[in-house]
């Protein structure tokens, strides 16, 4: 069996996780705002999908927190 060249794996991206937790957790708030002023034209299932990731995304950055990747402000 003929052997392959092998590639390097490219180099990690340096991403902002906090930044990107913060933006979707504002795109769910938003959502949430848009169905509340809708009321009962929308299904309840909608509105509490909305308050889960809301939940979730605390969670998560309570996590982020624990790990130090949150840096306090002085």
């Amino acid at each position: 069996m003929p052997s392959r060249p092998t590639k390097q794996a490219p180099p990690p991206l340096q991403v902002d996780t906090v930044r990107v937790v913060l933006a979707g957790t504002a795109v769910w708030v938003v959502a949430l705002v848009v169905l509340l002023l809708l009321g009962d034209r929308v299904d309840p299932l909608w509105v509490w999908t909305c308050v889960a990731a809301i939940g979730l995304a605390g969670v998560g950055l309570g996590i982020m927190r624990w790990q130090g990747q949150l840096r306090t402000r002085r």
